[in-house]
């Protein structure tokens, strides 16, 4: 079975990269399947902990109820699983749409381990600090400065094979963008680079 497409959307909180994967999912020419890092991290967080909860009742949390413990000790593992299960979906023959926030060296270094072997169209989506700010505050959903304190990680590669300004162009011409760059057939080349450690951080 010929594994799916991987259009890897790295950027921030905010930057607009689930409503380029909406765009790719409302249209029919290409499918795709979409894998959100916010949904699937959140959600299986949430469901980890509830059955911890509900399992082990008693259980003493020795100072780990504000959950810092908890997150410490799991991040890692649920990272892997996420990078993990768009693995599968691609060797089960999926296209995988993926806003992902690649906020560290260790989840950069699991993210290239275990997608090297699949085709990965990397993608940066970004706008200003400012804008940025500006959404988290319409939005009410996320916490305000989180996209700033995450900027200076999530922008650290200076190799993508499309880029993305997100207050210049709408959530549907990037997605116009992406699927004519998978019709042109260009070989997907940036991905490769990283993984061959050629060309990493700006």
């Amino acid at each position: 079975m010929k594994p799916g497409i991987i259009v890897l959307l790295n950027g921030t909180s905010s930057s607009g990269k689930t409503s380029i994967s909406n765009e790719l999912l409302t249209q029919s020419d290409i499918p795709f399947q979409h894998l959100s890092f916010d949904n699937f991290i959140n959600g299986l967080f949430h469901s980890y902990k509830d059955f911890i909860n509900s399992t082990f009742p008693s259980m003493e949390a020795n100072g780990a109820e504000d959950g810092q413990v908890v997150n410490q000790i799991l991040a890692d593992p649920l990272i892997s699983l996420y990078y993990s299960t768009i693995k599968l979906f691609s060797a089960m023959g999926n296209n995988v749409v993926v806003d992902s926030v690649i906020g560290n060296d260790k989840w950069f270094n699991t993210c290239i381990e275990l997608l090297s072997d699949h085709s990965v169209i990397f993608v940066e989506v970004k706008c200003s600090k400012e804008e940025l700010a500006r959404r988290e505050q319409l939005r009410g959903d996320r916490e305000i400065g989180l996209a700033n304190s995450q900027y200076d990680n999530v922008y650290c590669f200076n190799e993508y094979d499309l880029e993305f300004n997100t207050e210049i162009m709408r959530s549907s011409e990037c997605a116009n963008e992406i699927l004519n760059f998978i019709r042109s057939n260009k070989e997907y080349t940036a991905f490769k680079k990283l993984i061959k450690g050629e060309s990493v951080s700006k």
